[in-house]
């Protein structure tokens, strides 16, 4: 519950310093007197958007403590425990508003941004009034609101849980159909273009051996017919071996006739002989290496010229054709196994969507019976705040087609004032009166199944009197015995319900004329001021006997007698 509320410098507030009970406390005073700017203050601490002009004037800055007295296990302090925040002890929400229009915040005196700091206030307190906007009044909370009341929790969570595994699924599934659907594209390519390497059935450094085999045989075949005519001179027909050989011949039988003349000429004719047969050996070898099949050549030829064909049409070199040829077989062999994957993924999916469906329904039944009921104790708290002839209607619209983390439902909270009106949205059907009376019987309805700790009512008691102020003072008692209640009333039957007492006044501080200032103070009532200032709010400016007794009897019924 909010223990301590702490103003400083807040537009006519100087300095403020508020201790609450649990319970039922109001704040009274007349109009003008600064409750508007209490609230601002206090809503201030809780996140509200920050102003420079709520900065007191001729102050650089203004600030707003409000000190929380929970239970360990109240789920602010997780929020703030997952901001690193140490909560041992009260939580303190503390606001500063310069009058250049910043701000800082702190939880536990740690700085938090706004956004953390109206997270937790959110948890803490609730401030309803005849504009509120808060979750009572947004149709985008009504749903949160319905599942709260009925304790659908639980299930919604499941639904939630479902709905992002649904989601998950449909994603894998549809990644998977984009990539079979592009390998699809390629396929025939692909298969095309396998088939053809693997017949091509291209070897790591084939091109450089094919063309030096080339290079040797084209050389080859420009020499081999010099080398021909060379050995036909040396060792052919034409050949001057035999007649050198016969002319030796004839020399050797005429040695002995004349050595000295003839020996010389037979040593030189052999050696001649010798080197002629030797070369001609030779060249006879080079003519039989020359030799070449043309056929080979055109074999050749034709291979070096498909591997680099076949290279330019997949656009790399020839060297990487294999290691293509394996790239691409691994593609194939993938796209067949996709295939297979996205049946899984289908399967996947039809069973993710049935599990969502099982659950959502489920919940959307549950919401339906929640509904009625709702419904049901809602027009129960109606005809005491003289809406007895309206309705109030928990309007579910159904997609059975929607697969999202909330359900199949829209959930929206309509009325109707009137037997016979068309109902609609309560923010768009009921007027501010009925709007509040309307929050407050969902208020007391909502209470028994959870609600922040605190809740501060804000003027919802205006335009109304007698009987309906008085049945709005009994519940918002009702409330108060499950969680504290603070409210700013003009009706003097619900002032006299409450346990605490504020009244809140305008005075005057400092000197005379230019030098003196407005502030707004707030002090608690007891025994005979709490009677003085419901007297005032039943009669106005002059304060009657009659007042002060019709005052005494309203404290002695609601046991508060002072």
């Amino acid at each position: 519950m909010l223990a301590q509320l702490s103003i400083r410098d807040i537009v006519l507030i100087d300095r403020l310093d508020l201790g609450f009970e649990d319970g039922l406390s109001v704040l009274t005073g007349e109009t003008g007197a600064g409750k508007s700017i209490l609230l601002d203050g206090f809503a201030l601490a809780l996140g509200a958007r920050g102003d420079g002009g709520l900065v007191r004037h001729g102050e650089s800055q203004g600030q707003v403590s409000a000190v929380f007295d929970l239970p360990m296990s109240h789920p602010a302090r997780a929020l703030a425990q997952a901001q690193e925040i140490d909560t041992d002890g009260d939580l303190i929400l503390r606001r500063v508003q310069y009058a250049d229009g910043r701000t800082r915040a702190f939880v536990n005196d740690q700085p938090v941004s706004v956004q953390i700091l109206r997270m937790i206030g959110a948890a803490l307190v609730e401030i309803h009034g005849q504009h509120d906007d808060r979750a009572l009044t947004d149709p985008a909370q009504h749903r949160t609101i319905l599942d709260g009341f009925g304790e659908l929790g639980e299930q919604a969570v499941e639904v939630a849980r479902a709905s992002e595994t649904l989601k998950k699924a449909r994603q894998a599934l549809q990644s998977q159909r984009i990539r079979v659907e592009t390998a699809r594209k390629e396929a025939d390519f692909l298969r095309h273009a396998v088939a053809e390497l693997g017949k091509l059935a291209p070897e790591p450094g084939e091109e450089e051996a094919l063309a030096a085999k080339r290079q040797g045989m084209m050389a080859a075949e420009k020499v081999a017919r010099d080398i021909i005519e060379a050995f036909e001179a040396v060792g052919g027909n034409a050949s001057p071996v035999a007649a050198l050989s016969g002319v030796l011949r004839r020399l050797e039988r005429r040695a002995s006739q004349a050595p000295e003349l003839v020996d010389p000429s037979i040593a030189a004719l052999t050696t001649a002989v010798v080197a002629l047969e030797e070369a001609g050996e030779t060249l006879q070898a080079a003519v039989h290496a020359a030799e070449f099949d043309p056929r080979v050549l055109e074999r050749v030829e034709e291979r070096l010229f498909a591997l680099r064909a076949a290279a330019r049409k997949f656009d790399v070199p020839v060297d990487a054709l294999p290691a293509l040829a394996e790239t691409m077989a691994a593609d194939l062999a993938a796209l067949d196994e996709s295939e297979g994957s996205l049946k899984r993924l289908e399967t996947e999916l039809a069973e993710a969507e049935a599990a969502y469906v099982t659950l959502a329904t489920a919940l959307s039944a549950g919401r339906t019976r929640a509904a009625s009921a709702l419904d049901a104790a809602v027009k129960a708290e109606l005809p005491p705040l003289k809406l007895e002839r309206a309705r109030f209607i928990t309007q579910i619209d159904s997609d059975p087609d929607a697969r999202g983390p909330e359900g199949l439902d829209r959930v929206e909270f309509w009325v109707e004032t009137n037997p016979g009106t068309r109902p609609g949205p309560m923010m768009k059907v009921a007027s501010g009166g009925e709007l509040s009376r309307f929050m407050l019987a969902l208020k007391v309805v909502l209470a028994e199944r959870g609600s922040a700790p605190t809740l501060v009512f804000d003027e919802i008691d205006t335009g109304v009197g007698g009987a309906v102020a008085d049945a709005i003072g009994e519940r918002l008692a009702r409330l108060a015995a499950r969680v504290q209640v603070i409210s700013v009333t003009h009706a003097p039957q619900v002032a006299a319900k409450a346990g605490q007492h504020f009244l809140i006044a305008k005075s005057a501080q400092g000197g005379e004329g230019a030098d003196e200032r407005t502030v707004t103070r707030v002090s608690p009532l007891q025994d005979g001021t709490r009677r003085e200032e419901i007297a005032r709010m039943l009669a106005g400016a002059s304060i009657t006997e009659e007042a002060r007794a019709a005052a005494g009897k309203l404290l002695d019924a609601a046991g508060m007698r002072g």
